[in-house]
Formats: structure tokens, C-alpha cells, sequence
């Protein structure tokens, strides 16, 4: 079971910035908050495993792109098939919610948007 909401929520209105200025939808799930375009491109969740040298209490920010990205905020990148490469980034603060984490959802969207597609976009495969 799960609550859809539609753009303007709150939590919306934080990540809006990515969006570009395309369709976007966001749903709550019970275990995390995922967004959407053509293609998901995000979730939101508290941390299902923690490893040993994490922060106790975060919330883990994810999201694909076409390539890793080389950041020290990436603290996990798995590739999960060729050509898409899931990330994972801690947050502990609200002040981490900032432009280059909205840069990263701004790419992983656009990489969302063109799939299959020969995209050209940052972190797209041809």
C-alpha cells in the first residue's frame, strides 16, 4: 500500500529543482520516497543496512546514472547492469540537501528522461 502525492508536497518541493521543468510524480511507499519521471530516477530511505563506519542515523539519497560519478559525498556505486550505475549518498543534515546533490538528482533525471534513447545528457550512454 501506498500514497501518491502530487507535485507541490512538501517533499516535492524540495527536490523540484531537478526536475528541469518535466512530468514528474513522486510516491511514498512504506520504505521509501521515490521519484519519478518517464522513469524513476530517485528514492529517499532510511538505511536498510549501516556499515560500520557510517553516521548512526542518515538517510540514504539514491539515484542512476549512465557512468559512476567521481564524488566524495558517493558513498556506494553499484553497477547494476551495463550502462547503469545506481548511487548512494549519505545525508545527515538538511543543509546536505544542496546544489550539488540537486545536480546529481538534476543528471540522474535527465539520465532517466533519454533511456534507450542514444542520450546525449550528462552520464548518458550513446
Amino acid at each position: 500500500m501506498y500514497h501518491k502525492t502530487r507535485p507541490g508536497a512538501n517533499v516535492d518541493g524540495a527536490f523540484s529543482r531537478c526536475y528541469n521543468g518535466g512530468k514528474k510524480e513522486v510516491e511514498g511507499w512504506k520504505s521509501q520516497v521515490s521519484f519519478y519521471g518517464k522513469h524513476i530516477f530517485a528514492a529517499v530511505s532510511p538505511p536498510v543496512r549501516r556499515k560500520k563506519d557510517w553516521p548512526e542515523h542518515f538517510l540514504l539519497v539514491n539515484f542512476g546514472l549512465g557512468e559512476p560519478l567521481a564524488s566524495p559525498r558517493v558513498a556506494v556505486v553499484v553497477e547494476l547492469y551495463p550502462g547503469r550505475f545506481t548511487h548512494h549518498v549519505l545525508v545527515e543534515r538538511e543543509e546536505e540537501l544542496d546544489e550539488e546533490l540537486f545536480s546529481f538528482l538534476a543528471m540522474a533525471w535527465e539520465f532517466g528522461e533519454n533511456k534507450g534513447r542514444g542520450s546525449k545528457a550528462p552520464h548518458g550512454r550513446k
